[in-house]
């Protein structure tokens, strides 16, 4: 890695991508402090701190819109309402047969598939703006949130305000993924949840410099820090790799040596998506006991249900197995693997090829899937602990740190990459091998 980093200012195509990266994510950042028209940031910035301390549903929106809730930007949307659009897609890849016959076309159904996705990020994006402008008013009479003026006006204005924003930041992404360095909507992630570690950072120095955590608790939090990002590397890497043979075949009239591969099946193949729709989830409760009077019975029931407590904790694993069975059943299907296996005269050693090779494939990866649902689940709930035992706030826990991590690994892979396409290059020069009698040409 040290030698990639250092070689990186010597290429400078991979150089420019990087700094267009870079530029791309601080015009986001700036993006992020501009205010909606009419309402005033200092009091929703108040509020929605102190809701995202109780563990309600804006806290999760803050931290995938990076902050921009809590300024009210324009951008407080974030990137979700194009996650959501995304995910719905791969959905109805399952369920509506026009949509899984697209998906199979190859370059031109992508496209068509990524089209379809921008349309449904503009309407989820209209539908979430108006629900935040009647939020916003109904905020007025609490703490004064939004200047006095027109209803239909302000309403408009918002929902104009905050869908340009979201349709700005999804292009900001594909630039990233088109002339940088890739994975741009991952990035805009990652930057707005990275933008909030210095903060947190102070926080945890306040609190050792005021005496309220010791050294020994401090140097116990950073090696539980490194401990977890390193598990969370090994599990990411992990795979189960499923021996393949290739038989001998007649292409043309050549006779085609049988060949010995494998199919990776990787041990966390939902990757962060059953975190956040547990998360999501278990956060409606939580939002809806704020409106219900405290004495009611459902009202204490659910107040049980936030961060931290050992029924959220319950339900919080539960849905995070249930939904990483569930989504990797929707991404992989192993009876095309095995059709696909069949068809190139790929068998699994020992398996009989077809239906029973499939039946395989869906044992072995339900087996480790298993195991990556509770290495998940163990990441997303160990913040909850490290808080009430020193007491201070774990900010890289749960989906941001599955987040950070991810991301991170995925753009060192792409750095790493560009550089071994450089390095190829100049193996075709004119003094390069001889290929076939010729000489090779770059």
């Amino acid at each position: 890695m040290a030698n990639v980093l250092a070689n990186i200012g010597r290429v400078p195509e991979l150089r420019n991508r990087i700094l267009f990266s870079l530029a791309m994510l601080a015009v986001y950042r700036v993006g992020v402090f501009v205010t909606v028209p009419g309402v005033d940031r200092q009091v929703i910035f108040d509020y929605v701190t102190a809701s995202a301390a109780g563990g309600g549903l804006l806290g999760l929106f803050s931290m995938f819109s990076g902050g921009a809730l809590e300024n009210i930007s324009i951008f407080a949307l974030g990137i979700m309402p194009y996650i959501s659009s995304s995910i719905i897609l791969q959905l109805l890849t399952v369920v509506v047969p026009a949509v899984e016959r697209l998906n199979k076309e190859g370059d031109a159904g992508r496209k068509k598939i990524n089209q379809y996705t921008r349309y449904g990020t503009v309407l989820l994006s209209v539908i979430q703006g108006g629900a935040m402008a009647v939020w916003l008013q109904s905020l007025n009479a609490q703490v004064g949130a939004v200047d006095a003026g027109a209803v239909w006006g302000f309403r408009i204005m918002t929902v104009l305000s905050l869908t340009t924003g979201t349709v700005f930041i999804m292009w900001l992404g594909e630039q990233i993924s088109d002339r940088g360095i890739g994975n741009g909507i991952s990035l805009v992630i990652y930057a707005g949840i990275v933008a909030r570690l210095p903060q947190a950072a102070q926080q945890t120095i306040t609190l050792f410099t005021d005496k309220m955590i010791s050294f020994m608790e401090l140097v116990a939090i950073a090696a539980i820090i490194i401990a977890v990002i390193g598990v969370i590397v090994y599990f990411e890497r992990a795979q189960r790799r499923i021996p393949v043979q290739y038989a001998k075949r007649v292409v043309g009239r050549q006779m085609m040596q049988g060949a010995s591969s494998f199919l990776p099946l990787k041990v966390n193949s939902a990757g962060v998506i059953p975190p956040i729709f547990a998360s999501s989830i278990l956060m409606f409760p939580a939002t809806l006991a704020n409106f219900m009077p405290a004495s009611t019975t459902v009202s204490s029931i659910v107040s049980s249900l936030v961060p931290g407590r050992l029924l959220y904790n319950f339900f919080y694993v539960a849905l995070i197995v249930f939904f990483a069975y569930f989504y990797t059943a929707v991404t992989f299907n192993p009876v095309d693997v095995a059709d696909n296996l069949k068809k190139n005269g790929g068998f699994v050693p020992g398996v009989r090829a077809g239906k029973k090779t499939a039946e395989y494939i869906d044992r072995v990866l339900s087996r480790i899937t298993f195991g990556g649902a509770l290495y998940i689940a163990a990441v997303c709930v160990l913040p909850s602990y490290l808080q009430a035992g020193f007491n201070v706030p774990f900010y890289f826990g749960g989906t941001a740190l599955l987040i950070v991590v991810g991301v991170a690994m995925d753009t060192a892979n792409q750095i790493e990459s560009h550089l071994i396409t450089r390095s190829y290059e100049g193996f075709g020069g004119p003094g390069g091998p001889r290929i076939r009698g010729r000489r090779a040409t770059a």
